[in-house]
């Protein structure tokens, strides 16, 4: 029997530099529609899952994603971890591929490249993800089967390890079993996550450039779209990506 492989994207209204950008209009969609709209494309994927916290104020996301026929799992707002997990129980997966909802340009051809990745590893793999310092950032997925997610479920204490989900398992890589997807033919600097304002001005662009021509398409027809508008590139240059803990 082939593997349950669910998408779970992590969202949530209360964005710190952008509140409420899941739920931002572009295009006649929300910002969220147009990543589950790309992710329903995907050949690999069983199904998707929208996992959001259980405050008040995520009501409004809870109900949209709901409507739009896709399940909706509530959980802990910063234990993001046990939230991501306890959704993927809820979704009997066997495999679990993780996207943040504020990556709407999301490439269902690289996510399923990933999941090929991971499944033909041999040995096999705990975890797979894209390499977002050669592709753009905005095209970040990660992959992990059931008993490594459960693994660092029980086992991950420190903070930023609950939070950011898969920390405990990169961090590890002389105990678990790691690879990326990666190209080093590609040289695509360019930022495609919403965290602020000036992210979301650039989404708009490629998306109201991108989808009438071609609602299907992918990262390198917006890659082609930043090069020939290269002031588009300027518009969020100066954004600085949150990091994390070093390993």
């Amino acid at each position: 029997m082939a593997p349950r492989i669910i998408g779970i994207i992590q969202a949530r209204m209360g964005s710190t530099r952008l509140p409420g950008k899941v739920m931002k209009p572009v295009a006649g969609k929300t910002l969220i529609t147009h990543q589950i709209d790309r992710l329903r494309r995907s050949h690999h994927l069983s199904g998707l899952c929208v996992a959001t916290s259980t405050l008040q104020g995520d009501d409004p996301l809870a109900a949209h994603v709901e409507g739009l026929g896709i399940p909706v799992f509530r959980g802990s707002e910063n234990d993001v971890l046990d939230r991501f997990y306890r959704a993927a129980l809820a979704q009997q997966a066997d495999i679990a591929v993780r996207f943040t909802g504020d990556c709407p340009l999301i490439d269902p051809a690289l996510v399923d490249t990933l999941v090929d990745l991971y499944r033909n590893a041999d040995p096999a793999l705990a975890y797979a993800a894209i390499d977002v310092s050669r592709y753009p950032r905005g095209l970040d997925a990660e992959v992990v089967g059931m008993a490594d997610l459960r693994t660092a479920w029980e086992e991950a204490h420190e903070d930023f390890e609950r939070e950011h989900v898969m920390p405990f398992l990169w961090r590890r890589p002389d105990r678990f079993r790691l690879a990326w997807l990666s190209d080093p033919s590609i040289d695509a600097p360019w930022r495609w996550c919403v965290d602020t304002e000036q992210d979301f001005i650039l989404v708009r662009h490629l998306l109201e450039t991108l989808l009438p021509a071609n609602p299907a398409f992918g990262w390198r027809d917006a890659d082609g779209a930043m090069r020939a508008h290269p002031d588009w590139g300027l518009i969020n240059r100066d954004v600085v990506q949150k990091t994390l803990p070093p390993t």
